[in-house]
C-alpha cells in the first residue's frame, strides 16, 4: 500500500558536476507534475516526466533540480549583429529627435543589452554527462520517495484494517440482533391486540402481520454483502496501488449501511449501524491519501 504523500532526494557529485533532485508529492486525483529546473534541462522535461510516471501513478508531484557545473569548458559567445544595428539605429533616431540629450551609447552599453551577446545556444543544452547526472539523481530521489510512501502506506494500512475490524465487529453484532427483531415485534403486537380484544386473538392474523414486518426489516442481504466487502477490502489492502479500488468499495460499504439504517426499526441495530457509518467515513477520509 502506497501513500500519495512523500519526499525523496537524490544527489550526483562527480567531475565538477553537483546536481540535486528533490521530489515532493501530495494528494491529487490524477498525476499532476510540476518541474522546476535550470534552463539547460528544459529540453529534458519529457525524460523527467517519463521517469516519474514509471514510479508514481497519481498525486501532485513537484520536482526541483539544482545544478552547479564547475567543469572547465570553452565557452562560445554568439553576437547578434542585426539586433545591435537595430539598437544603434534606434539610438540615432532618438539623438536626432532630442539633440540636447547626451549620447552615451558605447560598445559596453551594447554588450549589456540582453540577447545582443549571449552564450551559444548549443552550450545551453545538456550534454551526455549532465543527462547521466540528472537521470542518476532523479532515480535516487524517486527511490527514496517511494520508500517514504511505502512506510507511510503501511501506517495507513494498519489504521484502515483496524477500522475494518471494528466494522466487522459491528456487522457481527447487528447479525446477532437481527433475528430477534421480528419475534419481539410479534410478541408486542400480540400483547397489544389482546389488550384491545380482551384476549380474543386470531393467531393466524398475528403471524401474518409479523411475517410482513419481518420481510420489511430483513437485512440478511445487506449483511451478506457487507461481509463480502470486508473480505474484499482486506484482500485489496495487500496490494500497492489501491486508492481508486478502495474508494469505490467504501462507497458500497456506505450504501449497505444506509440501507440497514433505513430498514431497521430497532434501537440497538440503529446504534451499531450509526457507529459503523462513523468508521466508514473515517476509512473514506484515509483512502484519499492512498495512491
Amino acid at each position: 500500500m502506497l501513500s500519495m504523500t512523500g519526499y525523496g532526494k537524490g544527489e550526483y557529485k562527480a567531475g565538477g558536476i553537483e546536481l540535486t533532485v528533490e521530489v515532493k508529492s501530495v494528494n491529487n486525483r490524477f498525476l499532476d507534475l510540476s518541474l522546476k529546473c535550470p534552463r539547460i534541462f528544459l529540453g529534458l522535461e519529457e525524460l523527467v516526466r517519463g521517469m516519474v510516471r514509471e514510479s508514481i501513478s497519481r498525486g501532485h508531484i513537484d520536482v526541483f533540480v539544482t545544478l552547479s557545473d564547475r567543469r572547465v569548458r570553452e565557452k562560445t559567445l554568439h553576437v547578434d549583429l542585426d539586433l545591435a544595428r537595430a539598437y544603434l539605429e534606434a539610438a540615432s533616431r532618438l539623438k536626432e529627435a532630442f539633440p540636447g540629450v547626451a549620447d552615451d551609447v558605447t560598445l559596453s552599453y551594447l554588450m549589456r543589452i540582453s540577447d545582443v551577446v549571449r552564450e551559444d545556444e548549443e552550450a545551453l543544452s545538456a550534454d551526455e554527462e549532465l543527462i547521466s547526472a540528472l537521470t542518476t539523481a532523479l532515480s535516487c530521489a524517486l527511490a527514496a520517495h517511494r520508500q517514504m510512501r511505502l512506510a507511510e502506506g503501511e501506517r495507513l494500512k494498519c489504521d484502515l484494517l483496524s477500522r475494518i475490524d471494528e466494522i466487522a465487529r459491528l456487522r457481527g453484532s447487528i447479525a446477532l440482533r437481527a433475528p430477534h427483531v421480528a419475534e419481539e415485534y410479534r410478541e408486542k403486537l400480540l400483547l397489544r391486540i389482546k389488550e384491545y380484544l380482551d384476549g380474543k386473538v386470531e393467531e393466524a392474523r398475528i403471524l401474518t402481520e409479523a411475517a410482513v414486518y419481518a420481510d420489511k426489516c430483513n437485512i440478511d442481504e445487506e449483511l451478506t454483502r457487507l461481509s463480502s466487502h470486508i473480505e474484499e477490502f482486506r484482500k485489496i489492502a495487500e496490494t500497492e496501488t489501491v486508492g481508486r479500488k478502495l474508494d469505490f468499495l467504501i462507497q458500497e460499504f456506505n450504501r449497505e449501511c444506509n440501507t440497514i439504517c433505513s430498514k431497521s426499526n430497532d434501537r440497538a441495530i440503529t446504534k451499531d449501524a450509526l457507529a459503523m457509518k462513523n468508521e466508514i467515513e473515517k476509512v473514506r477520509e484515509q483512502i484519499q491519501n492512498l495512491e
